[in-house]
């Protein structure tokens, strides 16, 4: 089986919009990639359109977008949240978060409606956006005696990796990220430094 070594997502906010029968439809597309970072997002957009009537959403996560959410936020059943998803997949993205707000315009527009309305916006947004191509990482923790620094930052910075997170407690630890299509080069190189542990995550 191939393994995934690249994916698409997007750079930054973009917008979109779609007006029907007085009802108005914000969409929002963000690059997200957890749970909880949709929540942030999702109330900040609820706090600024707090007079709006529905937030509906749908996000893919994981380099093959295995991981997937969608809400209807109220409306009829698999009326906004499946259609924003079905735009997720139709643009072959993942790691994104789209959300739309409605606005109600007094007049009822059918799941039919409903359903041509959020996947328009969310296209909107989408297509508004700027789709970038990125690596799929593999994450990696580095431990190792603090007389070992100089070795092991020098090396890092000849590799060209990815620094995520480091401790300089007790024993020096170093979280990376590597590009999966390269990562048995580099952890090949990392293995040579001595008294280095590489613990896989």
């Amino acid at each position: 089986m191939n393994v995934k070594t690249t994916y698409k997502t997007v750079q930054g906010i973009s917008e979109g919009l779609y007006r029907e029968k007085g009802s108005k439809f914000i969409a929002y597309a963000a690059p997200c990639s957890s749970e909880s970072q949709a929540k942030e997002l999702l109330e900040s957009w609820r706090k600024a359109h707090h007079q709006a009537r529905h937030v509906c959403y749908a996000y893919r996560f994981g380099p093959e977008g295995l991981i997937f959410r969608a809400n209807d936020d109220g409306e009829p059943g698999n009326s906004a949240g499946t259609p924003i998803l079905g735009q997720l997949q139709s643009f072959e993205i993942t790691d994104v978060l789209v959300g739309v707000v409605r606005y109600f315009g007094g007049t009822k527009l059918g799941v039919g409606g409903l359903v041509q309305a959020y996947k328009t916006a969310a296209r909107d947004a989408l297509e508004n956006g700027v789709i970038i191509e990125k690596e799929v990482q593999k994450q990696i923790l580095l431990s190792f005696p603090m007389a070992q620094m100089p070795f092991v930052m020098h090396a890092l910075k000849q590799l060209s990796v990815e620094i995520i997170s480091r401790d300089f407690s007790d024993r020096c630890e170093i979280q990376l990220a590597l590009p999966i299509a390269t990562s048995e080069h580099l952890l090949s190189e990392l293995s040579t430094l001595p008294s280095v542990e590489i613990v896989p995550l």
